[in-house]
């Protein structure tokens, strides 16, 4: 057991019981994560591109939005949202949403080598609208989400041989992220509306996601069962409305595993939810209401360090990257300085955990958002 999980059953591990339309009763003890002095010591002042680091960490803009991307033919496209980092012989690829919307969004890459040199950008998807965020499969494919009433989840191929494929046995709702339990061989998946739900996807055939069992989730007193949804099209009605009794939860955003747990964020409530599938039981994990500081809020997209630190962007909150130690600590390791309207998505470190690429989506020229690289001596082991 790591510090994190003991720190998570020694503290508020009820969550709340169903309490008429769905709503969440107040948890009565403290939650295990707030605010305080992160690993990497305090952001230092902003850099050459307004970015506030720890020491030792420095920082590059790699692409900005509706721009050709440095030694490439490509252009960026604009509005990047969810992203992901995909291994590759002699590098690897990072993926980023576009959430342009009516048909103009999408999903494009770069490649870069070991040393983070820029090889080579392209798309990987097109015609899709306000594709948000999304999640990288064990079979080194990227689920793309669409973030519109009976949106669908796209399979794309990061290295760009493959067409997009819909993959509609996903559900048609108004989807943010997927998360891959490798594990158990199942797929979570959040829905960003006010009363959205919490989804659980099984394939029929492990790594073919064709067909499959659409499940929501029900929580009583923090213990987490599942029914199915008859109709995973949402015609005539909508997926959400399909399961009495179904838990709501505020606004679903970003999804991880990690450590054999699943968690994701809610921005209508800032809170860090924690599920644990092999005992199928569900915990706030992080609460601004119950953090003295409020280090973090306007949580959305999420992603794990190779250590297990969870690293959860702001919209816009204090436009930070906010840490999530394995000890139960909330610090921020990135401040953008100098912008306003935009908000951080795509977090996701390169392969060798060195690197960590995000953006500000409507920052820079026109406000199509700026790709950002930090460099530094992130956690790697536990």
């Amino acid at each position: 057991m790591n510090r994190r999980e003991f720190l998570r059953l020694a503290g508020s591990t009820v969550v709340g019981a169903t309490v008429g339309s769905s709503l969440w009763a107040r948890a009565t003890a403290a939650a295990p994560c707030a605010g305080g002095p992160g690993p990497y010591g305090p952001l230092q002042a902003p850099d050459a591109n307004g970015l506030q680091l720890p020491a030792g960490f420095r920082s590059r803009i790699v692409a900005q939005g509706n721009q050709i991307v440095a030694g490439t033919g490509y252009t960026w496209h604009a509005l990047a949202d969810g992203g992901a980092v995909f291994r590759m012989t002699g590098g690897y690829i990072y993926v980023s949403n576009s959430e342009v919307i009516a048909g103009f969004g999408g999903v494009s890459a770069i490649r870069f080598d070991y040393r983070g040199r820029i090889l080579d950008a392209y798309s990987i998807g097109s015609g899709t609208s306000r594709n948000c965020a999304g999640g990288a499969t064990p079979w080194n494919t990227w689920l793309s989400c669409e973030e519109v009433a009976h949106g669908l989840v796209y399979e794309c191929d990061p290295f760009g041989v493959v067409a997009q494929v819909a993959r509609p046995a996903l559900g048609a709702f108004t989807h943010e992220a997927v998360a891959v339990d490798p594990a158990a061989r199942r797929l979570y998946l959040t829905e960003d509306r006010p009363d959205g739900l919490l989804y659980r996807f099984t394939p029929t055939l492990w790594g073919d996601l064709g067909s499959g069992l659409l499940e929501a989730a029900t929580v009583t007193g923090g213990s987490v069962s599942w029914s199915a949804v008859p109709d995973p099209d949402g015609i005539p009605t909508q997926t959400r409305f399909q399961v009495p009794g179904a838990e709501t939860f505020n606004a679903g955003e970003g999804i991880v595993y990690s450590g054999g747990h699943v968690y994701f964020t809610t921005k209508g409530d800032d809170r860090v939810w924690d599920y644990h599938p092999a005992t199928e039981t569900i915990a706030i994990f992080y609460d601004d209401d119950l953090d003295p500081s409020t280090q973090l809020t306007g949580v959305d997209n999420i992603a794990a360090s190779r250590a297990g630190d969870l690293v959860v962007a702001e919209d816009p909150g204090d436009l930070e990257l906010v840490l999530l130690t394995l000890e139960c600590v909330a610090a921020p390791i990135v401040r953008i300085t100098g912008q306003t309207a935009t908000e951080i998505t795509g977090p996701a470190f390169d392969p060798l955990g060195r690197r960590l690429y995000f953006s500000s989506q409507r920052a820079g020229t026109g406000s199509f958002g700026i790709t950002y690289e930090v460099e530094g001596p992130f956690r790697r082991t536990t």
